[in-house]
């Protein structure tokens, strides 16, 4: 497994563990990192995912409501809404990984970890999100 593959999945479970716990980025990385050791690099890019997830937090989740029609974020499985949120922050916020890239990285991680219809459901919000991004760049 590549290690930005490796570094999503931990992203994935510190964002997780943010959502269900209430502590905060920082608590949560540190109560990860000290009992998971990892590669400094794993780690850079982990904290720096999470961090941006957590910086854009509000910004990230208008766009998520936008694109889950009938579905209202506090109904969103929980994993499910952490790798969506993992992704958006990646399609938007950095420019290091295509947006192609970046939805099979969110359905790998939610066959892996979430429910069995939460590749589909992450595939069709990430798919509207991106189409967002594609029409932005054409005008």
């Amino acid at each position: 497994m590549g290690l930005r593959r490796r570094a999503r999945e931990a992203a994935l479970k510190i964002l997780y563990q943010i959502e269900m716990s209430g502590y905060n980025p920082e608590e949560c990385m540190d109560s990860y990192w000290s009992t998971l050791g990892d590669s400094q690099e794993i780690r850079e890019f982990t904290n720096f995912l999470v961090r941006g997830v957590s910086d854009f937090l509000t910004s990230i989740d208008e766009k998520i409501k936008k694109s889950s029609i009938n579905w209202r974020i506090d109904r969103i499985h929980k994993v499910d809404l952490s790798i969506l949120r993992l992704a958006v922050f990646e399609m938007f916020y950095t420019q290091e990984t295509p947006y192609r890239v970046v939805i099979n990285e969110a359905i790998e991680l939610a066959k892996k970890y979430g429910t069995d219809n939460s590749p589909s459901f992450i595939n069709g919000i990430l798919n509207n999100i991106a189409q967002t991004l594609v029409n932005n760049e054409e005008s």
